[in-house]
């Protein structure tokens, strides 16, 4: 066999390998492409948890098998979107729900707090002044710690105490043998009035001219006013169950 001979029988040899190799190298078509959209798009549907949902074999499975299948994924997707939107509307409603149940309380805790001051059930404290009110010749009456009381309301005084007993709306003065006596409970001077307000404000009114510090001097007492960033009113009153009286339920419209 000639030189020639050997080199173009190795060549023939060469391609038959390289034709055998290319046959045997997976070759794409229609159907392995559309298998392997779907294997991606099962893959997204599991991971979002929609459904578990085998891939193996979809080689194998016919192209309106295959379209089937993804519509199904698909739609699974949209259903999951819309359970997201509904599950993301009732965490809002619930969000707001609760931060309107909050404020509400806050607010009926604050009428409350606000109530149980002026009713004189609970102690309360901020700026105000203290007013001391010195009688040596035992000649200040109830008519005047009265009007003391009546010029400290009007001045804005939210809480008023007079010798560790609480003044509230219902609170009376009457003269007594040896000083005066509120709300049936005697006292003597010196009387010390602590109000809760605005400091100057109160200060103010009790010494107008003719007001209450004038009033004191001119029977023979003395009348002090101190004003401060905070003071405490911590007598408190009790409250009686009403015997006869009930409350009147509100009446709903229509």
């Amino acid at each position: 066999m000639s030189p020639g001979d050997m080199s173009t029988q190795g060549h023939d040899s060469q391609r038959s390998w390289r034709r055998l190799r290319r046959a045997g190298k997976p070759r794409p078509t229609k159907g392995t492409v559309l298998a392997t959209l779907l294997a991606l798009g099962l893959g997204f549907a599991i991971a979002a948890q929609v459904h578990q949902t085998s891939i193996e074999g979809l080689e194998d499975l016919r192209e309106d098998e295959l379209i089937r299948i993804l519509d199904t994924v698909d739609q699974d997707g949209n259903r999951l979107a819309e359970e997201i939107q509904a599950l993301r509307l009732s965490r809002d409603r619930l969000q707001s729900d609760t931060t309107s149940l909050t404020e509400a309380r806050e607010a009926a805790q604050q009428r409350l707090d606000s109530l149980a001051i002026l009713a004189g059930t609970a102690p309360a404290k901020g700026p105000g002044i203290v007013l001391t009110i010195r009688d040596p010749e035992n000649r200040v009456t109830a008519p005047l710690l009265l009007d003391t009381l009546q010029e400290l309301r009007d001045a804005g005084a939210e809480a008023i105490e007079i010798n560790s007993i609480r003044v509230v709306a219902s609170t009376f003065f009457t003269d007594g043998e040896g000083g005066i006596s509120i709300s049936g409970t005697e006292v003597s001077a010196p009387y010390v009035v602590t109000a809760i307000g605005d400091g100057s404000t109160l200060a103010s009114a009790m010494e107008i001219p003719g007001g209450v510090t004038n009033s004191v001097r001119s029977v023979g007492g003395e009348a002090g006013v101190e004003t401060k960033d905070e003071v405490t009113v911590s007598a408190l009153r009790s409250v009686s169950e009403p015997q006869y009286a009930r409350p009147v339920p509100s009446s709903t419209t229509s």
